[in-house]
């Protein structure tokens, strides 16, 4: 469990198993997530595709078709019993509790209705106001977010716009109806480096002023630095270490985030220098190996590290790793953490 209270969690996940059917073989999608938000904080999610990231962020909505996806655990949002509700309820909680800010607007928004006529809809849904008080709102999120001539933009269609544009509409949209919580699903990557710094920037300043939970999903580990109090980093469907920023920036201590630091062009790296890489591949998650699915790709890996589960240990108070030898695994590249 993560070492934020209970008491003043606006999010707490417990003991998370998401598991797809419809295949060969069940696809155990997520292994026992235990996660807790505080108010007004920001927590990343990071590591490499299909570590269970985004599967984590959607079970909080709910948003896996219900045939094919086992749930079992507990998720509470502002003391909401997610896992409990019916589909008015969870109609009622997407958008006005919870919202979320997906990888690819494109996809996201309708494509046949203006971006602002998509807006006032889920204003005037969730907030039972007139079309124009809806639309006066609508206006003021366009301006919040820093698109330019608010008014005509109101007007166009996703097509008509940059993907810049369309993800400060995402972002807009996320915040119409004044939710809680913020889910954020890798909102950067299809945009280039600048806009992707301003998005995160602009993410930032909201979640100052309008103090919001947000859980940051991503693969890049810059990007969780410029706006996470906290990351958690997964593995195979699993939390395998959680720390404040500084702290997992200058002392991890499971072998998987140290590989992935180490992966990264850092400040201090030499030109022509060669980046390291993490050796083989993601496991099976229809198959998953006995003890620590790291294991084959584990420079430090022993026999005992492939039997049994392995607990998250507690470090310290804002720090947890998942490993048998986290107490013997050193930290040697701190240059590379600071850069």
């Amino acid at each position: 469990m993560s070492p934020a209270s209970s008491a003043t969690s606006a999010v707490t996940i417990e003991n998370l198993r998401v598991t797809f059917a419809g295949g060969a073989a069940p696809v155990r999608a997520v292994n026992n997530v235990s996660l807790r938000v505080t108010r007004g904080e920001t927590v990343a999610l990071i590591g490499e595709s299909g570590s269970g990231k985004s599967v984590t962020l959607r079970s909080l909505l709910r948003l896996h078709p219900a045939k094919k996806t086992q749930m079992s655990g507990q998720i509470e949002v502002g003391g909401r019993d997610v896992m409990a509700m019916n589909a008015s309820e969870l109609a009622a909680f997407r958008g006005r509790v919870a919202s979320m800010i997906f990888q690819e607007p494109l996809l996201a928004l309708d494509p046949v209705y203006s971006v602002g006529d998509q807006i006032i809809e889920s204003i005037q849904r969730h907030m039972k106001v007139s079309r124009s008080e809806a639309h006066a709102r609508a206006l003021k999120l366009f301006e919040q977010v820093r698109i330019p001539s608010p008014e005509r933009r109101l007007a166009a269609y996703p097509h008509e716009m940059s993907g810049g544009m369309r993800q400060r509409v995402m972002i807009a949209l996320a915040l119409a109806c004044e939710p809680e919580l913020l889910l954020a699903d890798e909102p950067t990557t299809a945009l280039d480096a600048t806009v992707q710094i301003q998005i995160l920037l602009l993410l930032r300043e909201l979640q100052s002023r309008l103090g919001l939970s947000i859980i940051f999903v991503t693969h890049d580990i810059g990007a969780a630095v410029e706006v996470a109090d906290r990351i958690a980093v997964m593995y195979a469907g699993e939390i395998v270490e959680e720390a404040d920023v500084r702290t997992l920036m200058r002392a991890p201590r499971h072998p998987y985030t140290q590989a992935l630091l180490q992966s990264r062009a850092h400040g201090s790296l030499a030109k022509g220098t060669r980046l390291a890489t993490i050796g083989g591949a993601p496991p099976d998650l229809a198959n998953l190996p006995p003890g620590c699915a790291f294991a084959p790709r584990c420079v430090h890996v022993e026999p005992a590290c492939r039997e049994g589960s392995i607990a998250i240990a507690a470090l310290g108070p804002t720090h947890q790793a998942r490993c048998r030898r986290t107490h013997e695994i050193v930290w040697q590249h701190t240059a590379a953490a600071k850069a």
